[in-house]
């Protein structure tokens, strides 16, 4: 499961009963890794005032209760850490690496210093400690959609002229500090993926060939990508069943590395296709997943494999 915003944190950024309920639900469905949705790790990096935090011990606490009611149906927990960036819910503080506003409707972001740029670093680094403190397997670094480290390493919106602008090299040197950071910070055993958007849609912007090079000189500290694709401006794909799988693919094979794909796959037989053919090592269902808890068991029912299907509500699957 991907991680897909709630927008239901209505106390100080902290995990509640919905949020319990919502991800318990789809670990008692059989999902096998969940990977809890964009959690910022700073009160200006939240998307909405209602989205997750893990800047403090309280949402710490509140996520671990999340974490492990999940663990008790064998889910594997993932969180993304993330930054809004200059689509931040406050127009009067959000930040970017140049003062270009996401569209004509959104403020003027405030063009971040070198000396704030490095207390971003160690914001993620603290955030990734609470992560593996609140017990999750595994840790997801956003830097897709147009987000705060998306918005760094695209050109379409990183026009800085000091050591974090300009070349490719300079434009993923945040990104590169931040994972350098966190594999510092962690126990060596839990992994550290990203989540990418392999194409801005864009003239000027990343493609997937650019995007590539990003992954390999960043590969060393990293685990998995999860391959996404847009959201840096206002242009939207052109979506259908699968339109992400080519990226996954591609970076998948030059970069020789595990991806994840996502995009409107829905089907257990283009999931199988995927696999089948090497184009991912994990496919991740979203829409899906909030249209039916339960994908997973009632496709592995029809395939006959019910050995993890929950006691109670093995019933539920007998006879037809």
């Amino acid at each position: 499961m991907p991680p897909m915003c709630m927008f239901s944190a209505v106390n100080e950024s902290i995990a509640d009963q919905t949020h319990f309920v919502h991800y318990a639900t789809r670990a008692a469905g059989g999902v096998g890794l969940i990977i809890i949705e964009a959690t910022a790790v700073s009160p200006e990096g939240r998307i909405e005032p209602q989205d997750l935090g893990i800047w403090n011990d309280e949402q710490k606490d509140a996520l671990r209760k999340i974490v492990d009611e999940c663990h008790r149906y064998g889910a594997k927990m993932a969180l993304q850490i993330a930054h809004a960036g200059r689509k931040g819910f406050d127009r009067e503080h959000i930040v970017a690496p140049s003062p270009l506003p996401f569209s004509s409707n959104s403020g003027t972001p405030h063009e971040l210093t070198r000396d704030e740029i490095l207390q971003k670093v160690n914001d993620f680094k603290t955030a990734a400690l609470r992560t593996v403190e609140a017990g999750f397997d595994m840790i997801e670094v956003h830097a897709a959609h147009g987000y705060l480290n998306h918005e760094f390493l695209s050109p379409l919106s990183n026009h800085r002229t000091d050591e974090f602008g300009g070349s490719l090299e300079n434009r993923v040197r945040l990104l590169k500090l931040i994972l350098e950071g966190i594999k510092e910070t962690i126990p060596s055993h839990i992994p550290v993926g990203i989540r990418v958007s392999a194409s801005d849609y864009a003239t000027g912007g990343i493609d997937v060939h650019e995007m590539v090079k990003i992954v390999n000189s960043i590969k060393s500290y990293i685990d998995i990508v999860h391959v996404s694709s847009g959201g840096l401006t206002e242009n939207p794909p052109q979506a259908y069943p699968g339109y992400q799988v080519e990226f996954s693919r591609i970076i998948k094979e030059q970069c020789d590395i595990p991806t994840i794909t996502v995009g409107l796959i829905d089907s257990a037989d283009l999931a199988d296709e995927i696999l089948e053919n090497g184009r991912a090592d994990l496919v991740a269902l979203g829409r899906a997943l909030l249209r039916n808890p339960y994908w997973v068991l009632n496709v592995a029912h029809k395939r006959q494999i019910d050995r993890f299907i929950p006691k109670m509500y093995e019933r539920g699957f007998k006879g037809f």
